[in-house]
Parts: structure tokens; sequence; C-alpha cells
């Protein structure tokens, strides 16, 4: 397949599309809890392209002997991420959603016997089309966000009320304030979706049937460039400090922005190596010391260092 494939900027986010109504089916893959599945089902195809020529084949014109995925995820390579035959028709391939790092958007396609390039059809919602001189190609696509709906998640969005509304969805910074992708589930009290996010403050609002409200539940908002107000929702996430040696120590506190500078409320544990405390942070950067039998010292394992303002040089933890 040409270069083509290259150049093509795509849309679609990294959530699981069998929980939501779609007017096109999502096709080529699916989110199974912390993986992507992607999937070739053989009867979804009419259409080939032979890399070699670039003639196009007919789906019944040539045997099956193996499928690959291809995409800008791996440069397009024809042999390296091979799939299973799970069946008659069906291949697939799974991999870990970690293997897909940060916010990115993503294009691929199936190559079958290493040479020919199955033609997804319009049928499907996540297809873009390239042109090449007057032929059409089409890839499939999907945009991983740092967002993406599961019963676990650390981020809950309700929405009380609106018992008559027909659809609900909660669109945000955390998705490019995408208007359809998070559809909230109806509930007895309201409309509630989880969702996972990483470490952050969020600006989010609720689509009613159409219509932008903020959180009416949630105090924290900021002014919109509408005139209106957005919600905002700080997604925080727990940090572990260590500080190595010192084993002769009686105490060892751990004192910083983050609990006022305390110097008696975070006592850390003993433990082999060291020293240690767990605890919850905000996003954002946070200033530290170690008080080692009452001498204040920096983190000798963290380069990231500040002034204070105040003359004090501190360690820098920053929660993202």
């Amino acid at each position: 397949m040409k270069n083509v494939f290259y150049i093509i900027l795509i849309f679609i986010s990294f959530i699981d599309f069998n929980a939501f109504a779609q007017e096109k089916a999502i096709k080529g893959y699916r989110i199974e809890g912390d993986y992507v599945v992607f999937t070739f089902d053989k009867r979804d195809y009419t259409e080939a392209t032979d890399e070699k020529n670039q003639k196009r084949l007919e789906f019944d014109d040539f045997n099956i002997e193996s499928v690959v995925v291809a995409g800008n995820f791996n440069s397009w390579s024809r042999d390296r991420w091979k799939m299973t035959k799970v069946n008659t028709n069906i291949y697939e391939l799974r991999k870990k959603i970690d293997d897909f790092t940060d916010d990115f958007n993503w294009e691929f396609k199936f190559v079958i016997n290493n040479s020919i390039w199955a033609e997804p059809n319009e049928s499907a919602s996540n297809i873009t089309l390239a042109k090449d001189g007057d032929k059409n190609y089409y890839t499939y696509n999907f945009k991983m966000y740092n967002a993406y709906p599961s019963k676990n998640g650390n981020a809950k969005f309700k929405l009380k009320g609106f018992p008559n509304a027909k659809k609900v969805i909660v669109a945000g910074s955390f998705n490019k304030w995408d208007e359809q992708l998070f559809q909230m589930k109806k509930t007895d009290n309201g409309w509630e979706l989880r969702l996972q996010l990483k470490p952050n403050i969020y600006e989010y609002r609720f689509i009613v049937d159409g219509n932008w409200i903020e959180d009416p539940e949630n105090s924290k908002k900021v002014p919109n460039e509408f005139g209106e107000y957005n919600s905002l929702i700080d997604i925080s996430a727990r940090v572990e400090f260590f500080l190595k040696g010192f084993k002769n120590a009686e105490k060892v506190i751990l004192a910083g922005s983050f609990n006022n500078w305390s110097e008696d409320s975070y006592k850390m544990t003993k433990v082999k190596q060291g020293w240690f405390f767990s605890t919850v942070l905000q996003s954002g950067k946070h200033h530290y010391k170690f008080i080692v039998d009452g001498e204040w010292k920096v983190d000798p394992s963290n380069p990231v260092k500040e002034f204070d303002g105040h003359g004090n040089i501190n360690s820098v933890k920053m929660v993202r």
C-alpha cells in the first residue's frame, strides 16, 4: 500500500463501543478490559488490493494463509503483528492498552498473506478515505485519549434528574469535547458514567439531548468562552516516596506543600532499604523534603529541585 496512509489524521476514541449505540458499527477492533482486540472478519470485505501491482482483487480470488495488523503504530509492517485464526472467518490479535501511550491518532488496515491489503467498506463508522489518483482507499482508525469508560474508573460523573431525556453525554477536556463518545447510563436517580482518567485537572459539561449544561452539583467551575461555566474535576493519584539509607535514623518525616510542611503528620515507615511513605496527591507540582531526626534534607535520588522564593531549595514531585 502506498504512503498515502501515513498522512491521514483521525479522530475516534479508545472506549468500549459495544456499550453505546452507533448509527454505523465500529469495525476492526474492540476493547476488552485492559486490551485492544484487533479483529479481522473476512465476511466484512469484498475487495482487496495487491501491493505489488495495485490491482484490485475480489475476496474470492485468493486463499487466506495469514493476516497481520499494519498501522502507523508499527510503521505499517506487513509481518510483525500476526493475528491468530479463531475460526473459519475471524482472526484476532490482542495488545495491551499500555502499548499505546498518550493521546494520539492511529490508523490501520489488515494485510493478507503479507502483501494483499483488505479494503474496508463504508459501512463502518471509523473509516477514513484517502485518494491516490482516481482510486479511493479506506483505513480503519481509532483515537486514543487518556480517558475511557471503566466499571472501576477513578472518575464518577453523575447528573441527577432528567428522567425524560433520551441521551446524556459527558464531554470535556479529557476527550477534546467530543459530543458523542461518552454516553451516560440512565439510573433510577438520573444518569451516571465512570471514566478512567490520568491525574490532572479537567473541565467538563453534560449534554442533555443536545443542550450543554454545567454540573449543577459541582461548585468548582471556571468561565468559558460562551459566557457560561465549565465544571472542574481534579483527579488525584497515589504517590510513593522513598528515602534510601539512613538505617540508624530514629525518625524520618515527609514534609511538603501537600501537608503544609507539617513536621509530624507524615511519619515514614522504616523498610529494608530505607524509609517509605505513600499518600494520595492532586495533580500538579509538589515541593517536599525529608526530616531525618530533625534535620531537613532534599531527596538525594531526585534531581529535580526548585527554590521556594524564601531562600530554600526543595525537591519537586510532579503528579500527572
